[in-house]
């Protein structure tokens, strides 16, 4: 095998190619964010609000982990669509990138350059 670092362009298959253009379209194009993003309903403490009689606020959160530790973060609603899309976005690519490493797990397995 090439000691080559990078993998000649001519040497990829059309399904690799392809794979490797959206993921670099995602990469420089737009946002990314590994995380979740969860609703939940809450009562504000205002002695006279809706959510007193059960009417809850809903809230949005982030859930990411850091240093192997849940965290999370109050996104506003006008965020909402935004960061969906960053998530999105993050495992769009990941499964790309498991698509681009099957295909060089196939390669090794065969013993293919």
């Amino acid at each position: 095998m090439s000691e080559s670092k990078y993998i000649q362009r001519g040497a990829m298959t059309p399904e690799e190619r392809s794979f490797r253009s959206q993921v670099k379209k995602l990469v420089n194009g737009q946002g990314m964010l590994h995380g979740t993003l969860i609703s939940r309903m809450k009562v504000c403490g205002r002695a006279n609000c809706k959510c007193t009689r059960g009417e809850l606020h809903e809230g949005l959160y982030l859930i990411v982990t850091e240093n192997n530790k849940p965290r999370q973060l109050y996104v506003p609603k006008k965020w909402k669509q935004t960061v969906q899309q960053w998530i999105d976005n993050y495992k769009e690519a990941r499964e790309l990138m498991d698509e681009i490493s099957r295909i060089h797990w196939d390669k090794v397995r065969n013993r293919q350059d």
